[in-house]
């Protein structure tokens, strides 16, 4: 449950990340859309990646050939 939960908020940090950046395109002289931007973005990018880290088998060994 705590892996989806990660990609949930990965997921919803997107999305406000993605309306962040509208609304700062739509007035580019408030700087707190930008700062919500970059804000979001980290918070997806670091949800997101434990997020896919929890999804590797790390008891299988991959090899070359299969």
């Amino acid at each position: 449950m705590k892996g989806m939960l990660n990609g949930l908020i990965a997921v919803i940090a997107l999305v406000l990340t993605a309306l962040s950046f509208w609304e700062y395109q739509r007035s580019p002289d408030n700087t707190m859309w930008l700062i919500g931007v970059i804000v979001f973005l980290i918070v997806m990018l670091v949800f997101g990646g434990m997020f896919l880290s929890g999804r590797v088998n790390k008891n299988d060994d991959v090899h070359i050939t299969e």
